[in-house]
């Protein structure tokens, strides 16, 4: 019975390393230099348009956030207020 069960479980053991995938080489790309232009003084004065339009998404975004943080707030109320009465009716029946 041994012997039929350590051949069978040699069996598998080679049957599942014949099948193992190899694994597949990782190609990776050269790093190419970054290049650098300075900007010149008539595209800096061209930028003020889209620096208002930068300034109102940002503006936006502010708003959006503080709204998400105001809810976020009424949400941990009512999550304390949750726990407090979990505590409570913990509290209750126990006394019971």
């Amino acid at each position: 019975m041994r012997a039929l069960f350590f051949s069978l479980l040699a069996a598998v053991t080679l049957a599942s390393v014949g099948n193992a995938q190899s694994p597949m080489p990782v190609v990776v790309p050269a790093m190419t230099p970054a290049t650098t232009t300075a900007k010149s003084p008539a595209t800096a004065d061209s930028a003020p348009g889209s620096t208002q339009a930068a300034l109102k998404v940002l503006q936006a975004m502010k708003a959006a956030n503080e709204e998400i943080l105001k809810q976020q707030a009424a949400t941990l109320l009512k999550l304390d207020e949750i726990e407090k009465a979990a505590n409570e009716i913990r509290i209750y029946t126990k006394r019971s």
